[in-house]
């Protein structure tokens, strides 16, 4: 079965062509700058990328040049009929959803019910998800949720010291994100240990532009960093993480609104706050390498809320068999992984330098000296595969959709 998984985000579509159950890549690509100047897709098939520019004028536009790109005489399908379901990404899915479902009317109620709880990618999600729709008016459609891992979180865990009223009321609680990635890397790092899924304990470290932690305890999710929202607890590129509430009512006080709290904690913080150079992390280590003061102060700052993350999801598992770093900056950054990691020999983490140094650029596996109790490993994330995975089983079980 071919299965298309798309990931929809304002202005863009990222999509993968798998076939199934191989979750062999087929194809993929990128539309970008949709409703913009400048709008293009870039299509990758083997070792060709082809880029194809013109304006796209919204995301219906971008999915019919995606399905056209892949159908066309050049394409890797004969017709898109070929397609048997599309997995979609959807950050949001609250306490409703703890897997993936396939996309009814009452599914898309329920994402844009929760479109207040991400603003950010709720919508742009719905976009996709109605675009691929209507293209594919006859191909089943599975929603896969960034929350769902996120589902076995204890309520000791995700209830806030706020009036109870306001859970109650509002649903404001502890949700986290980056739950497919976080899931995806906790299985992996199972199968690289020996151990059973569900024997696992392990704190999982997704860095990026967005970056949250987890501790997974016999393979489920008990804790994790993302509250209510993506904003709090790591440091991030633009995202202050965990920060004295207090300071807004200050700043509120000094003429501050809603809006540019908002602005300043969402977009202007962060590693970019800190540095007042850029939120790249390949940027930062490079002005720090050559003086840059406040560069090394946001590596550090960034570094050192990990290392009391790890610290205090320790105290939460008990026994952590392994410590799982993944993301664009957890994968690629080695000076990060040394730093966040540096000092905790004391609680069986010690890493090899040499390892360290040389695991980059998409590598596999352990980090660590063959001595550390502890794991340290470096895996891949491939949120794709897992969305695909999640899209096939569910087909597979209904036997009805594949007929």
């Amino acid at each position: 079965m071919k299965v298309l998984v798309v990931n929809c985000g304002s202005s863009s579509i990222k999509y993968q062509l798998y076939e199934m159950p191989e979750k062999r890549v087929i194809s993929k690509g990128l539309v970008e700058r949709i409703g913009e100047e400048g709008s293009a897709l870039q299509h990758h098939y083997a070792d060709e990328i082809r880029r194809l520019e013109g304006q796209i004028a919204d995301h219906e536009e971008g999915m019919a040049l995606i399905l056209e790109t892949l159908t066309g005489p050049d394409g890797v399908l004969e017709t898109a009929e070929e397609i048997g379901a599309v997995g979609h990404r959807v950050v949001h899915g609250g306490e409703e959803f703890t897997g993936s479902v396939l996309i009814t009317p009452e599914v898309i109620a329920s994402i844009e019910r929760f479109a207040d709880l991400a603003p950010l990618h709720n919508p742009p999600n719905l976009t996709g998800i109605r675009a691929a729709m209507h293209e594919l008016p006859d191909v089943p459609q599975v929603a896969c949720f960034d929350t769902a891992f996120h589902a076995t979180i204890p309520e000791v865990a995700y209830t806030y010291a706020l009036p109870y009223q306001l859970y109650e009321k509002f649903g404001i609680r502890r949700y986290g994100f980056h739950g497919t990635s976080h899931r995806y890397v906790a299985r992996r790092a199972a199968e690289l240990l020996g151990i059973d899924k569900y024997a696992l304990n392990c704190i999982t470290i997704h860095l990026g532009n967005g970056s949250s932690m987890t501790a997974v305890r016999g393979g489920r999710s008990v804790d994790t960093s993302m509250g209510l929202t993506p904003l709090e607890g790591l440091v991030m590129g633009t995202r202050t993480g965990d920060f004295d509430p207090a300071i807004l009512f200050y700043l509120a006080d000094r003429g501050y609104d809603v809006t540019s709290l908002n602005k300043l904690c969402n977009k202007q913080s962060g590693l970019l706050g800190i540095s007042g150079k850029s939120n790249d992390m390949r940027t930062l280590l490079q002005r720090s390498e050559q003086g840059d003061r406040r560069a090394k102060l946001a590596i550090d700052v960034f570094c050192y809320r990990i290392k009391k993350y790890i610290g205090m999801y320790m105290a939460v598992l008990g026994r952590v068999d392994a410590i799982v770093f993944t993301g664009g900056i957890g994968e690629n950054a080695s000076a990060v992984r040394a730093n966040a990691c540096s000092n905790l020999e004391g609680l069986g983490i010690a890493l090899d330098a040499e390892r360290n140094e040389q695991t980059v650029a998409r590598r596999e596996g352990a980090v660590s000296t063959p001595e550390s109790p502890t794991a340290v490993l470096v895996i891949p994330t491939d949120e794709e595969a897992a969305i695909a995975d999640d899209t096939y089983r569910i087909m597979r079980s209904n036997p009805c959709l594949t007929t």
